[in-house]
Order: C-alpha cells, then sequence, then structure tokens
C-alpha cells in the first residue's frame, strides 16, 4: 500500500510511539511520535487528538509486522525493524482494542511482513504514551456502563448461575449463557446472569452471508472464529423462558436475538415468531429487539406481527457493492435490506444500523455522501458507531478494489457532520430500550 504523510505543526504536541519487543512487553519511544493510519494516510497522533484510554480495553502486539513511527529529531517517517536503542533487537507494531462505547477514529500504523497471516478478529486502534498514560485515537460515542468490566464481578455472575440453574434446570439456552458468560466472557451473557440491561437469545445455527469478520464461523480463511455458534435450535418455550426471566428482573429491559454466537436470526423464525408470542402472551413489558442483516422482508413482516419491537441492522456500507463485499450474502440482496428497513419504519418500528466502520473508508467522501442521501431517504433513528473486527489492511484492499474511493476526511469530522446535518438522530453504542427511544 502507498503511504501518503500529513504532517501537523511543530507546535502540536504529539503522543509517544509505543512498540512491543518479543516478550511481549510494551515500552514508549522516547524519539518518536505514534503515527495513526487511515487506509494509505499517515498522521502524528496529536494528544488534543486522542482520549485517555478507557478501562477494559486491551493492548496488543501485532506479529509478522513492523511499526511505522514518526522521527521527532529527523522530521521523517521511519518503519522500524528493530529496536533503535538496542540495535538487532526486533520490535513489533502496538493497537489497542477499545472498550465498548468507544469509535476508533485511526488505526494503527505499521507494515506487513512478507507472508504475514490475517490478524485476529479486532479492531486495531492507534494508541501511544503521553505523561499521563496511554492514549488512543477514538471519540466516545455511548457513556452508558453497560459492558463495563468493573461492573461485572464474577462472584456476582456465578450467583446468578446459581439462580438460574434452580429457576430453569432444564433450559438449555440458560447452559449456553453459562457458557457464553463464564468460557467467553460474552458481556451480553454476564449482563443476564447478573440481571441487568439486554439479555441475549441466541437461536440461528445457520446464516445466509459470508461476512469476512464472522466472529462464529470462518471457513478455509486462515482466521480463527472467536467463538463457537450455537449447536442446537432452542425450542421457543426455552426462549420464552429465559426472555420472561429477564423481562420480570429488572426496569427497562432488552432481550434481543442475533448474537456473535450465532448466524442471522431470520433463518430461525419458525422458532422465533412463537416465542416472541409467548413472551408477549405472558407480557406487554420490556424490549424485544433483533439484530439482523434484514435479508427477509417477508419474515420480518411476521416477526413484527408477533410483536417484535425494534432491529438493528448491519451495514459496513450503504453502497450496494460495498456492501457485497464484506457481507457476500448468498441468498438475497442489499434491496432485500433496504425493504426490510423502510417496512420497519412504516410499522413504526425502532430502526437502528449497526455502521461497522474503518477509518479510511468509512470516512471518505464518497461514503460520507452515500450514508446522508440513505440517511434522509429512510427514516431510520439511531446509528451505532460499531469498529469493524476485521484485519484493516486486507479490508482495505478488497474495499478499495470493489469500491474507489478518495482522501479520508477523518472519522471525527464525518461523525459531527452527521450529527449537525440530522440533529434528531440518535447516536450510541448500544440498543437502547423503548423508554429512550424518540
Amino acid at each position: 500500500m502507498d503511504l501518503r504523510f500529513t504532517p501537523c505543526p511543530s507546535s502540536v504536541p504529539f503522543v509517544q510511539a509505543v512498540v512491543a519487543n518479543r516478550a511481549g512487553e510494551i515500552y514508549e519511544l522516547d524519539e518518536y511520535a505514534a503515527l495513526g493510519m487511515a487506509a494509505g494516510n499517515l498522521a502524528p497522533l496529536a494528544t488534543v487528538e486522542t482520549v485517555p484510554m478507557s478501562h477494559g480495553s486491551e493492548l496488543m502486539r501485532l506479529p509478522q509486522r513492523r511499526p511505522v513511527v514518526y522521527n521527532l529529531r529527523k522530521h521523517r517517517v521511519e518503519t522500524l525493524s528493530e529496536d533503535p536503542y538496542s540495535p538487532g533487537e526486533p520490535i513489533y507494531p502496538v493497537a489497542v482494542f477499545n472498550s465498548p462505547g468507544y469509535m476508533v477514529t485511526r488505526i494503527s500504523a505499521y507494515e506487513e511482513q512478507p507472508d504475514a497471516d490475517y490478524l485476529p478478529l479486532f479492531s486495531y486502534g492507534a494508541v501511544g504514551w503521553s505523561g499521563e498514560g496511554f492514549q488512543s485515537a477514538a471519540i466516545q460515542v455511548d457513556t452508558e456502563p453497560r459492558q463495563d468490566l468493573r461492573r461485572m464481578p464474577r462472584e456476582k455472575i456465578l450467583v446468578g448461575v446459581r439462580q438460574m440453574r434452580r429457576k430453569m434446570p432444564k433450559n438449555r439456552l440458560r447452559r449456553h449463557l453459562e457458557n457464553c458468560a463464564l468460557v467467553y466472557g460474552c458481556p451480553a451473557a454476564k449482563n443476564f446472569f447478573l440481571g441487568r440491561y439486554e439479555a441475549p437469545l441466541p437461536t440461528s445455527q445457520s446464516c445466509n452471508a459470508r461476512c469476512r469478520g464472522c466472529i462464529s464461523l470462518q471457513e478455509n480463511t486462515g482466521i480463527q472464529s472467536s467463538q463457537d455458534r450455537i449447536k442446537f435450535t432452542p425450542t421457543p418455550e426455552e426462549i420464552a423462558e429465559v426472555a420472561l426471566a429477564h423481562i420480570a428482573k429488572i426496569d427497562r429491559p432488552v432481550v434481543s436475538f442475533g448474537q456473535g454466537c450465532e448466524g442471522e436470526p431470520l433463518l430461525a423464525a419458525d422458532v422465533i415468531e412463537p416465542a416472541i408470542r409467548l413472551i408477549r402472551k405472558k407480557t406487554s413489558a420490556g424490549t424485544i429487539n433483533m439484530n439482523t442483516n434484514a435479508s427477509r422482508p417477508d419474515i420480518l413482516n411476521r416477526l413484527f406481527e408477533a410483536g417484535l419491537d425494534s432491529i438493528r441492522v448491519s451495514l459496513n456500507s450503504v453502497r450496494p457493492d460495498g456492501y457485497s463485499a464484506y457481507f457476500r450474502p448468498r441468498s438475497y440482496r442489499f434491496t432485500d435490506v433496504i425493504r426490510s428497513i423502510d417496512l420497519a419504519v412504516l410499522r413504526n418500528r425502532f430502526v437502528a444500523i449497526n455502521y461497522l466502520n474503518s477509518p479510511g473508508f468509512t470516512d471518505t467522501p464518497e461514503e460520507l455522501d452515500a450514508l446522508m442521501t440513505f440517511i434522509r431517504q429512510h427514516a431510520i433513528h439511531m446509528i451505532q458507531w460499531r469498529n469493524l473486527n476485521f484485519d484493516p489492511l486486507r479490508y482495505w484492499q478488497v474495499i478499495n478494489r470493489i469500491v474507489p474511493s478518495g482522501q479520508p476526511l477523518g472519522m471525527e469530522r464525518m461523525f459531527k457532520t452527521i450529527a449537525k446535518r440530522f440533529p434528531n438522530l440518535m447516536h450510541g453504542y448500544f440498543n437502547p430500550p423503548r423508554e429512550k427511544w424518540p
């Protein structure tokens, strides 16, 4: 990839570059500034463009790659193959996987070594060091502490697990959520056992898309999936039992189909529809949500009839070619997604888009213009600004080959433009309960 450097005034304070050694120890380089990357565009990380790294964020060493940094003394960009203070010692780039609620504005700057493998399925935000600690190139888009790990002590989760075992001893979905919470550390599953916020209702074993960054199924890609997909289809009764237990326990509860440990929930409508009817037969409380690719408007209409309250539709782009390059749909078209969104709006259901962003593509003029046109034409209620968890260099290579785009404007500028042009549009990270809808 050809790299272009955008200098900043020398009077602007930068955060220091951080790197890792072969033992995984992370340290700063005194005479180097950290760089952020957006496709082929590099720029130093100014202190005012970063935020203190939030609790729950994770620093990652990037193997088979070399850090790209800015030499403050020589005023030039350098790709380092060894520690400048310990010649002969290899060093590696460092990235941050930000905690929920933070949107990445730039990617960690690095170059791949020959024959480098795909990076695991995370986002790779730019990070540096200042006198105050680690600084992240990110914007906080949601302040709700829904997935704050400090509020999820394991001993309290175990108390909730024991309570739910007694309450629904034979429920297979409850057992599945135990594994999600205790083995995979899924925050949504933890919240179910803690009796807070939003409870997951994974259901579908299959999918009609082949998302490049699918976290539950990777076939012949060389990428390791993050977790196992659910291996059974729960019954409507099992689903309703879990949902009703959560709804009865808290104020403003949300229960959601469409989780990371499943395929596309619309393909499991034959059990989801009766499950929703069972829930609504018992209570009108709570918000029943579906995280979906919105590929089957006819099925979605049935679920609205049953009592589905809201949908969150995953999109990486509102341009059909850009969408298809990432989602790789099998048995539907982008026009089906649009039909589903319009249907939901027509039926007065809450519609959010799960906007999978990647600096260097999402913030290009073409993508921004397309998104503004989309919002004007389809009256969605919310954008959830989610970071795309996929190898950024590989993503840019694919997406820019299919939908060539111009120079990035910057994620912060894009975010502010959308907020200004559409003042009634909600922005955030999590699925809101109906009590927070406009």
